[in-house]
């Protein structure tokens, strides 16, 4: 049976759990948003596997150049990282990768429970500029993150198929 990708479910926690939080070792970040699709195929993927097909494949190019170029991230291409970002944590269902620039630290952080994927972003501004700079690409960047969402389930899914 073929999903309708653009027609699956994501929506934004505004008001994020203290468990996700909990997983985010940013004591008090500056920023933090939670977006969570709804699929019945969420654990067909560990959290790993989602994050590397939505950071990875889905990101891709454009990922890299938001990272490391407009964010300044330090990442390092390694098989032990996922798109440059550091494996900092992980339990059953949930993985934090981490980065920083010379102006902030970032989190992503991305859960897996039995019908929903949750990806959530947590940042601390390490300099006042990071703020300025943060602030217009976290705009783009909560408008992505759905569609980033969506993206990664088609991917995964084509890799179940053939992979």
């Amino acid at each position: 049976m073929k999903v309708n990708e653009s027609a699956l479910s994501v929506f934004q926690q505004h008001d994020i759990p203290s468990k996700i939080l909990a997983l985010s070792t940013l004591a008090d970040p500056d920023y933090g948003d939670l977006f969570t699709l709804v699929t019945s195929a969420a654990s067909a993927g560990s959290p790993e596997q989602w994050a590397r097909a939505a950071f990875e494949n889905v990101a891709g190019r454009q990922g890299q150049f938001i990272w490391r170029v407009l964010l300044g991230l330090r990442l390092e291409q390694q098989p032990s990282r996922v798109a440059g970002w550091k494996i900092a944590d992980r339990g059953d269902n949930w993985i934090r990768l981490e980065a920083r620039s010379w102006m902030l630290t970032g989190h992503l952080l991305v859960v897996v429970d039995d019908d929903r994927v949750s990806l959530g972003t947590f940042v601390n501004y390490d300099r006042p500029v990071a703020a300025l700079v943060w602030t217009p690409l976290s705009a783009v960047h909560r408008q992505l993150a759905p569609g980033l969402l969506r993206d990664t389930y088609g991917v995964l899914r084509r890799l179940g198929d053939h992979g």
